[in-house]
């Protein structure tokens, strides 16, 4: 896909989003600067808070040499201001960077799948770099049922850098596929 096409694909999914599409586009733009576009996700995220709606979209980018995650938030203002405010910020993590990147697919009736078809209620694209980990603890036991010692904690270090889910229900299906095409083309140049 060319450049242009591409940019005006990304410009056509952030206002579909209908989330401050200016403000949007504006930081991952600033972000991509002169490289080639190669694929991108939007994802509008709106969570509930009481009586209020916040939202947030994230944007996944790729460029030849750059994963760009993008996030905008909006905020209620503190007061004496009234309103909210939003905040636009973007990451730019050298493909050299990521060691991992997770792909999970979702189906019901795995029996029922076939290569190819749209069956995928949800996916899940995990990316790593290092930037964010955190630590997992649970209590420690043995296999002794009658035992009564402290065996102190276990745990995992987990990276925790970015998570991206997609459903089919909420979303469309279409979304699904857009993410799984750039999980895939994510997983094959950042493993070069």
């Amino acid at each position: 896909m060319r450049l242009d096409a591409t940019r005006r694909d990304l410009r056509t999914e952030i206002e579909a989003a209908g989330y401050f599409p200016d403000l949007v586009e504006d930081a991952i733009v600033l972000a991509i600067a002169e490289e080639e576009l190669l694929g991108f996700v939007v994802h509008h995220e709106p969570t509930f808070n009481h009586d209020e709606i916040h939202r947030h979209v994230t944007i996944l980018a790729l460029t030849p040499s750059r994963l760009i995650v993008g996030h905008t938030d909006d905020h209620p203002a503190e007061p004496p201001n009234t309103g909210t405010y939003a905040a636009a910020s973007t990451e730019s993590v050298a493909l050299s960077k990521i060691d991992t990147v997770v792909l999970t697919r979702v189906v019901s009736k795995p029996e029922d799948y076939r290569s190819g078809s749209d069956a995928v209620n949800e996916t899940w694209l995990s990316v790593g770099w290092g930037a964010v980990r955190r630590i997992d603890l649970e209590q420690a036991t043995c296999s002794d049922p009658q035992c009564e010692a402290d065996h102190g904690f276990t745990g995992a270090r987990v990276g925790d850098d970015l998570t991206v889910r997609v459903s089919a229900a909420i979303d469309g299906p279409d979304r699904v596929e857009r993410l799984v095409r750039f999980a895939s083309t994510l997983q094959r140049v950042a493993a070069v």
